[in-house]
Parts: C-alpha cells; sequence; structure tokens
C-alpha cells in the first residue's frame, strides 16, 4: 500500500515530495563546494549524482526510516534545498533531522522556516520525544540555526563518521518535545 507524502505550507515555501524533474535544481546546489562543505559529501558531478540522492530520498519513506522534503521557493518554484528526518526509530519516538539549501538561498532565513516545519510535523505526525541534529565543529551556521530553534548541544562524537577520505568529528545536538514548551 502506497502511503501519500504529506505537503507541508509555509509563508514562502512548499515543502512536497521529490520528483525526477528536480534533479537538475538538486544538481545545481549540490555541486556548489560550499554547500556541501560539512556534509560528509563530495560535490555532486552529475545528474546521476542527484538521481541517487533522490532515489535515497524515495528509499528512506518507503521503508519508513525517514521522509526528506524537497524545500521549493513559492515564487520560483525550484527545488531550492531539502529538509528532513533519517535514523527514525519509531519504538523510541526520536529521529536525526538534516537540510541543506542552495547558497542563493541563505541568510533569508528560509532553511529555519523549513526547519520549523519538519519539526513540527515529526512532533505531530510521528509523535517525536527527540529531535536529533549531528553538525561538524566548523559548521556555525547550522550550530546557530539549531540554537536559535531551541536545540542544545549534548557533546562531541569524536570520529564519529568516515566521510571523504577523512574522519569527522561531530557535535550531538538534541530538541526534547518538553524544550518547545519552556520556550
Amino acid at each position: 500500500m502506497k502511503r501519500n507524502f504529506p505537503v507541508l505550507d509555509t509563508s514562502r515555501l512548499i515543502l512536497r515530495e521529490t520528483i525526477q524533474s528536480d534533479t537538475a535544481d538538486m544538481l545545481s546546489y549540490l555541486s556548489d563546494s560550499e554547500v556541501v562543505k560539512y556534509m560528509g559529501l563530495a560535490p555532486f558531478q552529475s545528474m546521476e549524482d542527484a538521481l541517487d540522492e533522490l532515489n535515497w530520498y524515495r528509499k528512506i519513506f518507503t521503508e519508513g526510516s525517514g521522509i526528506r522534503w524537497g524545500i521549493t521557493s513559492k515564487v520560483s518554484g525550484k527545488m531550492i534545498g531539502s529538509c528532513g528526518f533519517h535514523n527514525l526509530v519509531s519504538k523510541h519516538r526520536r529521529a536525526e533531522v538534516g537540510f541543506e539549501l542552495s547558497r542563493d538561498y541563505w541568510g533569508q532565513g528560509i532553511a529555519s522556516e523549513a526547519l520549523a516545519a519538519v519539526i513540527q510535523f515529526g512532533l505531530r505526525h510521528f509523535q517525536l520525544e527527540r529531535v536529533e541534529a549531528l553538525v561538524e565543529p566548523e559548521n556555525k551556521a547550522s550550530q546557530l540555526l539549531l540554537e536559535a530553534k531551541g536545540f542544545q548541544r549534548e557533546g562531541l562524537l569524536r570520529h564519529y563518521e568516515y566521510t571523504c577520505v577523512k574522519f569527522d568529528d561531530l557535535y550531538m545536538y538534541s530538541l526534547l518535545r518538553s524544550d518547545l514548551s519552556k520556550a
């Protein structure tokens, strides 16, 4: 049985299922070394790279381990980034959130707007108690965004991932359902 993919609507954005026609938009921003700098990915080189990413989004949704929305500008209709959950563990009511955005849209509050909608969906739909985020220590912009949304830094996970032929340290951030009632 196919589940319907939820669409989230914010003041400037539509967060929706990604489709094959988004491949060129995705390649455009994920081929930018500044966008992927802290994602543990090499800049995308081909449409095939972008299709592989879109297929991963479809896979995690189909298997129930996550959901990744394409962030679409209401003005341009273009996919300008993505945001969503992976490593969803229903039993423990926790998931990891991730996001990226085309450099053309940095500094406009777009990632904040998308992240807020995704977190609210996760709390309501998945009944999440805990939302986690893993962030490289050098990625100050993402740390500031998460902290502005109420996430707390829990600690440093040393050599937590091996990506792009190096081990990466990652900060573990979390947002508990109860943190939102304190804000």
